[in-house]
């Protein structure tokens, strides 16, 4: 009687190297939804705040002035809106689609970035509401100081800049909204209804219950 040989088990190096992309897959994804829904509140919240202060000269005195971000610019607050869009878009395309979500992802946040950065010294918004309370068009604010919300503006698009990066590099490891094919890319085969038999009658009524045609015409 002849030794069976026992088919060799996969070394424990082998399975490592084929968990790695899914895990990494994984990884990626809950850090790219997490960095990108909250780069979002956080830019969508300090464009709410007081980015700058100052007073205007008024008849009864100095008249205290606060100038929102939303005030400033409305770039951040737009883009992030933009970014959670892109955000969830990423899940229902698939291939070349993906990869351009992912770049407007990205996009989104170094905008974000940008727009914040600039407006962070930015006294026009207060010199406009100096002159509006003090009725002359040549007024500017006095006192004029600024704030740190739009630097917490720009973290936020620091981080929707990092979903989108991650998007880039992992996206075609991630999985698809899409219910027409299965994880594997797949198209999911279809089940045929048995064609009912005319010489059973319990057959042609199920078929007639469930609204077919028991002739098959």
């Amino acid at each position: 009687m002849g030794h069976v040989t026992a088919a060799p088990r996969p070394r424990p190096e082998a399975e490592a190297e084929a968990a790695g992309p899914g895990r990494s897959g994984r990884r990626s994804l809950a850090v790219a939804l997490l960095c990108g829904a909250a780069g979002a509140a956080v830019a969508l919240l300090a464009s709410r705040q007081g980015w700058s202060e100052g007073t205007a000269s008024v008849a009864g005195g100095d008249l205290p002035l606060t100038a929102k971000g939303s005030d400033v610019t409305g770039v951040p607050a737009a883009l992030a809106v933009v970014g959670l869009a892109a955000l969830v878009a990423v899940f229902a395309v698939r291939r070349a689609g993906r990869s351009l979500v992912a770049g407007l992802l990205a996009l989104s946040g170094a905008g974000t970035m940008a727009a914040a950065l600039v407006g962070a010294g930015d006294g026009t918004a207060l010199d406009e509401k100096a002159a509006q309370v003090s009725g002359d068009t040549s007024a500017t604010a006095d006192a004029l100081t600024h704030t740190a919300w739009p630097y917490v503006a720009a973290l936020g698009g620091f981080l929707i800049l990092l979903a989108g990066l991650l998007a880039l590099r992992y996206g075609k490891l991630w999985p698809s909204m899409s219910g027409r094919y299965e994880r594997d890319g797949s198209p999911r085969t279809r089940r045929v209804r048995p064609v009912a038999d005319p010489d059973r009658p319990e057959d042609i009524w199920k078929a007639l219950d469930r609204g077919e045609d028991p002739t098959g015409a």
